[in-house]
């Protein structure tokens, strides 16, 4: 048996993308093995903060 995996790039507002996140992901037509945020750090007024930039969707087919 040969695993494929394919690798989604989705850029992403954490504040307001939530719904556009969750199609697609019940778009996607494998098992999701992983997903990884890419993190930044970020100043806000109160300091240091940190943002996600986009999210890297690891997709397992068969």
């Amino acid at each position: 048996m040969h695993v494929r995996y394919r690798v989604h790039r989705f850029d992403i507002d954490m504040a307001k993308d939530q719904r556009k996140l969750e199609q697609f992901l019940n778009s996607l037509a494998g098992e999701v093995v992983a997903i990884i945020p890419s993190v930044n750090p970020k100043f806000t007024a109160g300091g240091m903060g940190a943002k996600v930039s986009f999210l890297l969707i690891v997709e397992k087919n068969n």
